[in-house]
C-alpha cells in the first residue's frame, strides 16, 4: 500500500464522524449526534487507522519500528487536520444551506 493511498484512506476515516448521524456507522440515534460522541468516534477511528498503518508497515518491511509518545501526538494532530473538511461541512456549510432553504 503506497503512502498516498494510506493518507487518502486516513482522510476518509477522519471525516466519517462528521458526515453521518450514526454512531460508528452502525447505531442510529434518536436525536442529533453531539460533538462529544463525534470526538470519541474520532479517537476510536484514529486507533483503527494506527492498526491499518501497522499492518501496512508489517507488509512493507516485515517489522514494526517502536515509537515513542511524540510520534503518537504528532500523528493524532495530523489526523485532526485531516478531519477539518468534515468539521467545516458539519458546522459551517450545512447550517448555511439550511438557512438558504428556509
Amino acid at each position: 500500500m503506497s503512502p498516498v493511498t494510506l493518507i487518502l484512506l486516513f482522510l476518509i476515516i477522519a471525516n466519517l464522524p462528521w458526515f453521518t448521524e450514526r454512531v460508528f456507522l452502525v447505531y442510529p440515534l434518536q436525536s442529533v449526534k453531539s460533538v462529544v460522541i463525534r470526538l470519541i468516534e474520532l479517537v476510536v477511528y484514529y486507533f483503527a487507522s494506527l492498526l491499518i498503518a501497522i499492518a501496512a508497515e508489517i507488509q512493507f518491511s516485515g517489522d514494526v519500528f517502536p515509537q515513542q509518545w511524540e510520534f503518537f501526538v504528532t500523528t493524532f494532530c495530523l489526523f485532526l487536520v485531516l478531519a477539518v473538511p468534515g468539521v467545516i461541512y458539519r458546522y459551517q456549510w450545512l447550517p448555511m444551506q439550511q438557512k438558504e432553504l428556509s
